[in-house]
């Protein structure tokens, strides 16, 4: 679940793994809500390594002013705000501005559903190919496995941003600015805040309010442990489908980005893939989005078929092709088609194929491409 501060949330899709060492966190009891630093306050120091390979702490950063963002990869907040941070950035710099990025969230406490908006989590590796995909000029910190820097900070959402003076006292806290959709907002909060101080003058609003996901803290796991268990029990099911419900499914008169996977048991890139497709369907099927699975192998190897399926807890909508000529399935799916598999389309409304390829898939490429189409987008 996203949460929205303070009263918006989304369940944006299922997920069907467990989690891993979830037992061996802290009861959420034990843990209470950190509280935001105050202004006045000195900066405190850190040590947190960055995705460039480098390590940092405050000393590294020796600008007249500092801006410490706390912010991550999946909250479609922040993805909204990347851009205006990157520029802000950049503009600041040769004024004497420091700026790092500090990312808060525990990837031990997001799970797939959290992901509708996104086409990377939060973990350390997910954030260095954030930041190279995006080119980003500012260091970006890593704080996910203790989250002992975000708990002194106290960040309430994503992205919340802390601005301190030469003497690294805390002059503002609060919003980029209060714009959320890209283009219609230039980061007038914290510009204000960065002119004011860098003249030596008070900021007018010293604090405001954040919008964004919440902070995913490594001890706040109950909710994702009883969906979790309820996922795992969803039914799955294979029905038969011809050469003629295979041409429906790819018009696809619907209002959802339709992902159609073409698989056997007996292929073994296909087996492979099929779990990296589950957790594709698990992030977006919140969204308008739907994954659609045909297995090519033959009837009477269904019960074969629904037991992979269901040890993979596919929960998607899956077929079987029901017909003796397998290649008229081929000409249904695709007339390009040449009938290697597995096969894989992306089909918008309509039936407009924006992808359709062999063998088997690139998941970040597949999901930046779903998370990019009009139907599905990054942001609210």
């Amino acid at each position: 679940m996203i949460y929205r501060f303070i009263m918006r949330k989304k369940i944006s899709g299922l997920v069907f793994i467990a989690l891993i060492g979830m037992s061996s966190l802290p009861a959420q009891s034990n843990h209470p809500e950190p509280h935001t630093l105050e202004i006045g306050s000195k900066a405190i120091n850190f040590s947190l390594p960055g995705v460039d390979g480098k390590t940092y702490s405050l000393k590294d950063f020796k600008a007249e002013v500092l801006v410490i963002i706390f912010s991550c990869n999946h909250c479609p907040t922040a993805q909204a705000y990347e851009e205006r941070i990157m520029t802000i950035a950049k503009e600041y710099k040769p004024q004497g501005v420091d700026l790092v990025v500090i990312s808060p969230n525990s990837p031990r406490a997001l799970n797939l559903s959290e992901m509708g908006y996104t086409d990377l989590g939060d973990s350390f590796d997910d954030m260095k190919a954030r930041a190279k995909y995006l080119h980003f000029t500012f260091p970006y910190l890593y704080d996910g496995d203790d989250q002992k820097t975000s708990i002194a900070y106290g960040p309430m959402a994503t992205p919340h941003c802390f601005v301190f003076d030469k003497d690294r006292i805390l002059q503002y806290c609060g919003r980029v600015d209060g714009h959320e959709k890209p283009g219609t907002g230039k980061g007038e909060d914290l510009r204000n805040a960065l002119d004011a101080v860098l003249a030596g003058k008070t900021v007018a609003t010293p604090v405001t309010k954040v919008f964004g996901c919440s902070i995913k803290w490594s001890w706040k796991d109950e909710y994702t442990r009883r969906l979790y268990q309820e996922w795992a029990e969803l039914p799955v099911t294979l029905e038969p489908i011809d050469s003629a419900g295979i041409e429906e499914l790819v018009r696809n008169r619907t209002n959802k980005l339709r992902l159609i996977n073409i698989w056997a048991t007996w292929c073994g890139p296909c087996v492979l893939e099929f779990p990296e497709l589950v957790k594709i369907d698990r992030m977006y099927r919140g969204r308008n989005f739907e994954f659609i699975s045909i297995s090519a192998d033959i009837m009477k190897k269904r019960t074969e078929v629904l037991e992979f399926l269901k040890d993979r807890q596919a929960s998607n909508k899956n077929y079987i092709y029901s017909g003796d000529d397998v290649y008229k399935l081929i000409g249904a799916a695709d007339p390009e088609w040449y009938g290697g598999i597995p096969y894989t389309i992306i089909v918008e409304p309509g039936g407009k194929m924006v992808y359709h390829k062999p063998d088997a898939i690139d998941p970040l490429f597949i999901k930046r491409l779903i998370v990019g189409d009009s139907y599905i987008g990054r942001y609210y």
